[in-house]
């Protein structure tokens, strides 16, 4: 599956259908009068958020949104009928924002949640509405209220319990493939990871959605390596698990790690720097127990809360991990009580432009 976490997209409700003019025409009646009935109302644009969707990336090929217009009006007095709405489908997590990217303007958080962004015009009048005691043959009519139209940028920001942070090569990819359902791609290079996943995590018969987003690296506030724009996919997350390599990848202590990505939080905002933290020194199957106790006291010294030895690759650790998270989950997970639908999400990076 491709993934798109933002698009733009123009919409347009339906205008209201013109009144008619038309006069009563009817044997042995001299006098029959106006008969025109009103035009019918135009099309809502509606958005609705659905479970089972976790991309944009059909908003790339159909950027246009356009209700129907109303009929029109006609004689014998008969209303036109109001047009259908056009209900547009998104993701639970989306958001929908101006053109300039200044306004959060709707925010879809959960399954089923429906609101009408555009309403359509309203049908115009025909001319029996004109009929008075001095204007007994009115021909005028309404030509039926215009739509409303905007641009409007929608951005996804995952829906998941908790979230996977770390550098590149940090052994996000193999950690979530052994706690989830997630097939994320694992590689001996920096940035295997492109693009947000998702897994599902069930343990002690539990369930909650893990997400994890590309490496971090120094600078990436400014547009470094991926840069932080998928930091927005975490800014739900109930708890964060911070991934170090014990190994020192990329010429980085498990100390330094840890700070460069907590600068990189606090630079993106969005309420990243306040959130819990459980840190995770990975790869310990790569070090000798003595190394590995040295570096938690390291951390901890730091400032790091908890620390927690484990092992992606032989799932050492994990267990111990995966109990400390649930004491940051309520008793239900949005998963569990929505039976939101998380697969994987994978494929090509969306459109570049600035983050919110």
């Amino acid at each position: 599956m491709h993934f798109l976490d933002q698009a733009k997209i123009y919409l347009k409700s339906g205008a209201g259908g013109p009144g008619a003019v038309s006069f009563r025409r009817e044997k042995y009646i001299e006098y029959g009068g106006p008969d025109g009935g009103n035009g019918g109302k135009g099309g809502d644009i509606v958005f609705e958020a659905v479970a089972g969707l976790n991309t944009l990336i059909d908003f790339r090929y159909t950027q246009h949104f356009k209700a129907s217009r109303g009929a029109h009006g006609m004689g014998k007095d008969r209303t036109g009928a109001s047009a259908l709405d056009l209900v547009i489908k998104v993701p639970v997590g989306t958001q929908i924002l101006s053109e300039d990217r200044e306004e959060v303007l709707a925010d879809f958080t959960e399954v089923g949640q429906r609101e009408v962004f555009l309403h359509g015009g309203i049908g115009g009048r025909g001319n029996a509405s004109y009929k008075t005691a001095t204007n007994r043959a009115p021909r005028q009519h309404q030509p039926g209220m215009p739509g409303e139209e905007m641009w409007v940028w929608l951005r996804l920001k995952l829906l998941a319990d908790v979230g996977l942070v770390g550098l590149p090569n940090a052994g996000k990819s193999t950690f979530i493939n052994a706690v989830s359902n997630a097939k994320a791609k694992v590689g001996d290079y920096a940035f295997t990871t492109l693009v947000p996943k998702l897994g599902v995590v069930r343990h002690r018969g539990r369930e909650f959605v893990l997400a994890d987003i590309p490496g971090l690296i120094e600078g990436a506030a400014d547009g470094a390596g991926i840069g932080d724009r998928f930091l927005g996919h975490i800014e739900r997350c109930r708890v964060l698990i911070h991934l170090i390599d014990i190994t020192g990848a990329g010429d980085q202590d498990p100390v330094e790690a840890m700070r460069i990505v907590e600068e990189e939080l606090a630079a993106y905002g969005g309420g990243l720097d306040d959130k819990p933290r459980l840190v995770a020194l990975n790869k310990i199957d790569l070090a000798d127990a003595e190394l590995a106790a040295e570096f938690v006291k390291e951390l901890k010294a730091a400032g790091a809360d908890d620390v927690f030895a484990v092992s992606g690759a032989t799932g050492e650790g994990i267990d111990a991990l995966m109990d400390a998270v649930l004491g940051y989950l309520p008793d239900r997970t949005a998963t569990e009580t929505k039976g939101q639908e998380v697969e994987e999400v994978d494929g090509e990076e969306g459109d570049e432009w600035s983050p919110i």
